[in-house]
């Protein structure tokens, strides 16, 4: 299964990608992505962290990481999944050899989900040649408020399967997987948590917006909010902001 998508991607993007891709992988699927930053690079650690692995398709040769900071995340691939490049040894970081390599990432698999995209990002290039193919598109939704979703709503409307669980990747591509693929839920720790995630919901909002709609004081919200952070369900955002992971 191809995962793709935006390379300045959300709190939230990144955390669905990696937990698309481990689900899928933990029931035997392999990922395959590109090494970009963003979703690819979220999709590659989601891959190596279950059974099925990860695939990584390069517009370079393979003796050269691009971009340099997925170094490490290219050295794991190397040792526990796999890279993969058309281009000759020493061929370098060219613009164009990008979207050239996108047929390679659908061609490979069955499937191609798009985790986040602007309307002009290369994932919808992707997603076309795997239409081209014969290959699935599948696409998560987003808010109707963010440019990173633009692109997955228009693939939605172009016909693309809306999915919110690796669940429904597995039924429509009729695989049932090594493994039961169950969606990560942790138990609110008390009633005045599950009120503060609910009253973020999923778009980002500052402090006092939820001092606003949850009615507690800004100092007990604020501990609250580093419970939630470390616990890996609520994350920080540029400008004082919050953002629900799950």
């Amino acid at each position: 299964m191809a995962i793709v998508g935006s390379r300045s991607a959300t709190a939230q993007g990144l955390a669905n990608a990696e937990a698309f891709a481990h689900a899928l992988s933990d029931a035997g699927i392999t990922v395959v992505s590109g090494l970009a930053l963003g979703i690819d690079a979220a999709a590659h650690r989601g891959g190596l962290a279950g059974a099925g692995s990860s695939v990584a398709v390069v517009g370079t040769g393979l003796d050269i990481v691009y971009p340099a900071r997925n170094r490490e995340l290219a050295h794991r691939l190397a040792q526990e999944g796999a890279l993969l490049s058309e281009f000759a040894l020493g061929t370098p970081a060219v613009a164009a050899n990008f979207p050239r390599r996108s047929r390679l990432i659908s061609g490979l698999s069955l499937g191609v989900l798009v985790v986040e995209a602007a309307m002009q990002s290369g994932s919808l290039i992707t997603a076309r040649l795997a239409g081209e193919q014969g290959r699935e598109v599948f696409a998560i939704p987003g808010s109707i408020h963010s440019p990173l979703a633009k692109g997955c709503h228009r693939l939605i409307k172009q016909g693309a399967k809306l999915v919110d669980d690796a669940r429904d990747i597995l039924e429509e591509l009729k695989l049932p997987g090594r493994a039961a693929v169950s969606r990560e839920r942790d138990a609110p720790r008390d009633e005045r948590t599950r009120a503060v995630l609910d009253a973020m919901g999923f778009d980002p909002c500052d402090l006092d917006v939820l001092v606003e709609r949850t009615a507690l004081a800004a100092d007990a919200l604020s501990a609250m909010l580093l419970e939630l952070e470390l616990a890996g369900d609520v994350s920080t955002l540029p400008g004082g902001k919050y953002q629900r992971l799950r």
